[in-house]
This record gives structure tokens, C-alpha cells and sequence, in this order.
């Protein structure tokens, strides 16, 4: 397998389209035409873990965090990012990246989280707006249910935990073949009336040419007329943090400790406690402060996320409280999701955790 072919696959799950726009996800060093000898799976790209690679065989590290963040103006081994780039291709390393775009999708970092705590209802705390497209076409009415199956497996008509969503309208089309047309129906140069269904669907906007091809493989017509439109919905499946309910309510402390357990956090920062118990759970894989008061809104009883700034704790105000678990802490699962993610794929090269700890962060105790 080439390293494309898996990039395309993991790209069909976490679009490099939902990105944030300071982000840099794909491949970020090697060519995407080299065959695959192995993978190694981290959190962050370091010298020592393009070392951990090469001892072990693989020439594909796929990492959470992108080891090139900002521009490389120069690659002189001045810091750890070009030294760790330096030595990737010195190794033939090829180095890919899935950041805030699998944080954005609904299986992604944040549901992992949301599994690990035990949270049941999961949704996302912020869906994203703009997303989502509508596709309307025409189609005759004995051809109406193989575009539809076509169009859904293609990844057209899921809204929120819905799949093989659809509307449809029994009309009347008109046409007429012009002289160097190859009618499915009708006669060239005379005016046809078809009894027809109009057919709609919504889907994610990343998919729009795998819908179009889909379109035109399964419709009859040689020329089908379809509409596609911009819809301002916010999408339930894409977006930022994630929200939950745990099945049994917990006392504040002795959730707080389940979480230094879940996480093996050496330490949690936390804001002052409110006496009342734990159900409704807000969080964020990564820095989350930005979605504080969005968890407010959603009436939260905890925020769990990291990379709180000391004035960003005044801000839970005594409405929420806030636990901070660590950068690292909080996106440590993201190499097991990755792992699941390759291994439904079929493959022949060898597929490894990596086993080097790049959390930079260590505490006094």
C-alpha cells in the first residue's frame, strides 16, 4: 500500500477540510507515492520517535499534533522541530498529521474521551455552521429507489443519529432531446413528459464530488439535472467539544479522582468546588478554554479540558467547575483511535504504538 492510499482513507473520516484555518494536517514530510513498510502511531513527532521508527522498520509516522506548526524558514537543526524533520528525511520518514480535523468529527478525539469517562448522550457542544449542502435532482420514478441507495452510500442523507434521510415529491419533467442527444426516454427533437421524483438530500460539504459522481453513476439520464445549495443548519456531527451524561450522578472529589485515574494525570487544576453532584459533562480534547462558556450555556456541571490561563479560571464564575488535566493528559487515547482507525483497513505492512512518553511536562510531588 502506498502512503497516499491510507492518507485518503484516513481523510475520509477526518476531512483535512475541517481543519482550523491555524492548522497544518496532512503530510508534512515524504511523498505520498512511497509503498508503506510500516507505521508508527504518536501524539507528537520528536528525534526520538522518528529513532523509535527507523528501529522499528516503519517509514510512516502518523501523529495527532503537526511537528511543523508555523513556517520553516531555514532547516539548520536550530530547535527540536528541524532537527526532528532533519532526521525524517535523512531515515526516508514520511511524516502525516490529523489534528483539529479529527478533533472536529463526531468519532473523533473528544468521543474517545467521552467513552473513557463513561458518558452516554454524547453530542457536540459546538456544531459547526456552514457545512452542510443540499443536493435536489430529478429522477423517473422506477429509478427513484437505486439513486436514493446510491446517494446514501455515497454519504448523503444522515442528520444527527438519522442515516437514509430523504424528502421526495412526485412530478412531471419536460424535455426535449436536441439532434446529437442519446435520450433515455423521449424522441430526439420532440418534447417528453416523464413522470418523475424529485429527490433531496443534505450532506457534508467535504463530500460534494463523491455525491455528484455518485449522481451521475446511478441516474438513468444522460444529462441529469440536479440543484446543489449552501445551508447555513449547523451540523450535529461536526464541531468543536462534546457533551454527555453520566448514568449515575458522583460527588465532585470522587469524580475528580476518577479522572486523574482515567487520565494517569500526575496532577488536575481545578476551580473551587460548588456542593453538588456531577452528571451533565462538558469537554475538550487539547487547549479548550475557548469553550468555557459554552459549556455554561449547555449547563454543564464540569468542564474538563486544559491549558487554562490563571484569569480563565475567575471565569467559571461559580456556575461550572473546571478541571484542567494536562495537554497531553487529555489527547493521550488519540494514538488507540488511530490504531482502530488503520486496522479496519486492510493492510500487509506492521502497525505499532509508539512507546516513547513526549508529554514535556513533569511534576513535583
Amino acid at each position: 500500500m502506498k502512503i497516499k492510499e491510507l492518507t485518503d482513507y484516513i481523510e475520509e473520516i477526518a476531512p483535512k477540510s475541517l481543519q482550523e484555518s491555524y492548522d497544518n494536517a496532512g503530510l508534512l514530510v515524504g511523498d505520498l507515492h512511497t509503498e508503506i513498510s510500516g507505521v508508527l502511531i504518536c501524539l507528537d513527532v520528536t528525534e526520538d520517535v522518528v529513532e523509535e521508527a527507523v528501529r522499528k522498520k516503519a517509514n510512516l509516522i502518523i501523529s495527532h499534533h503537526p511537528i511543523i506548526f508555523k513556517g520553516l524558514k531555514r532547516l539548520t537543526g536550530h530547535n527540536y522541530v528541524e532537527r526532528t524533520v532533519i532526521s525524517a528525511i535523512q531515515n526516508r520518514v514520511a511524516i502525516y498529521a490529523a489534528h483539529t480535523n479529527l478533533d472536529n468529527t463526531f468519532e473523533g478525539v473528544n468521543r474517545r474521551i467521552c467513552e473513557k469517562i463513561g458518558l452516554t448522550n454524547c453530542r457536540i457542544l459546538v456544531p459547526t455552521q456552514g457545512k452542510l449542502r443540499k443536493i435536489i435532482t430529478f429522477v423517473p420514478q422506477a429509478h427513484a429507489e437505486k439513486l436514493r441507495n446510491v446517494l446514501w452510500k455515497a454519504g448523503a442523507g444522515g442528520i444527527g443519529n438519522y442515516d437514509a434521510c430523504s424528502f421526495n415529491i412526485e412530478g412531471a419533467g419536460t424535455f426535449r432531446a436536441g439532434e446529437s442527444a442519446n435520450p433515455f426516454v423521449g424522441e430526439i427533437g420532440k418534447i417528453h413528459t416523464e413522470s418523475e421524483i424529485r429527490v433531496e438530500m443534505i450532506f457534508p460539504d467535504y463530500l460534494e464530488k463523491k455525491i455528484i459522481s455518485a449522481l451521475y453513476s446511478a441516474h438513468p439520464y444522460e444529462e441529469p439535472a440536479f440543484d446543489i445549495f449552501k445551508l447555513e443548519n449547523h451540523s450535529q456531527q461536526i464541531g468543536a467539544g462534546m457533551i454527555g451524561e453520566l448514568e449515575n450522578k458522583e460527588e465532585e472529589m470522587s469524580f475528580l479522582y476518577r479522572l486523574k485515574d482515567i487520565f494517569s494525570a500526575q496532577g488536575i487544576r481545578y476551580t473551587r468546588l460548588l456542593g453538588k453532584p456531577i452528571k451533565r459533562i462538558a469537554l475538550c480534547g487539547g487547549s479548550g478554554s475557548f469553550l468555557l462558556q459554552n459549556a455554561i450555556s449547555a449547563k454543564a456541571d464540569i468542564y474538563i479540558s486544559s491549558d487554562f490561563k490563571y484569569h480563565e479560571f475567575f471565569d467559571a464564575q461559580n456556575e461550572i467547575l473546571i478541571a484542567d488535566i494536562g495537554h497531553f493528559e487529555s489527547e493521550q487515547f488519540t494514538k488507540e483511535l488511530f490504531y482502530e482507525i488503520l486496522t479496519k483497513k486492510k493492510y500487509t505492512f506492521a502497525c505499532f504504538l509508539s512507546e516513547i512518553n513526549t508529554n514535556p511536562i513533569n511534576y513535583l510531588k
